[in-house]
């Protein structure tokens, strides 16, 4: 049964990155670099000032480093214990993958650190933020899903290195955020203004 799901896993994988073209490479190399969602992230920040302060705001910050370096980690640990060659690692797929960016970066896949953190930050934030702002939860867990493709695309994971990278950062983020609200709720009056 494991044989079959990743025969249908590196299956999926190429229809998927082979349906990229030349004229979308652009956009999602921006997409999957990590550095292209910073002003995401302050955008997100200065709302949470807006919202609700700057000292639960500065709480919500430190649950949000805590949260992607364990996302982060978490995502480290798999890859290391498992060792599922990365798509353009795998000597088998190398000639069939549509390798988009310039290397291929870390020698294995399992499961996706992108999708995890991406994942992790767009429920966490989408949860802190849900009652001030209709669809920002859906926005940002498709900011999120677009996020996590591009590593597809590009040609670097397999979509179940996706998948549970995605499932992992959202229940992080559930996790966190609840733990945000107890923080907020135990310590209420020196956290208002």
């Amino acid at each position: 049964m494991l044989d079959s799901i990743i025969e249908n896993d590196i299956a999926l994988f190429l229809y998927l990155n082979n349906l990229g073209t030349v004229q979308w490479d652009a956009f999602w190399l921006f997409m999957t670099n990590k550095f292209s969602a910073i002003p995401l992230y302050l955008l997100l920040l200065f709302i949470s000032y807006k919202k609700i302060g700057i000292k639960k705001t500065m709480v919500a910050v430190v649950f949000i480093l805590l949260l992607i370096a364990l996302s982060d980690q978490t995502s480290q640990f798999f890859k290391y214990g498992l060792k599922r060659l990365r798509p353009c690692h795998d000597g088998n797929l190398m000639d069939l993958v549509r390798l988009v960016k310039a290397n291929c970066g870390g020698k294995f896949s399992f499961f996706s650190a992108h999708a995890a953190n991406a994942a992790a930050v767009a429920v966490y934030f989408g949860l802190l933020l849900r009652n001030f702002y209709k669809y920002i939860f859906s926005a940002l867990l498709l900011w999120a899903a677009v996020v996590a493709y591009s590593r597809i695309y590009i040609g670097v994971h397999f979509p179940a290195d996706i998948l549970v990278g995605f499932f992992i950062g959202s229940t992080y983020g559930i996790l966190f955020y609840k733990m945000f609200k107890w923080v907020v709720k135990r310590y209420h009056t020196s956290l208002n203004p």
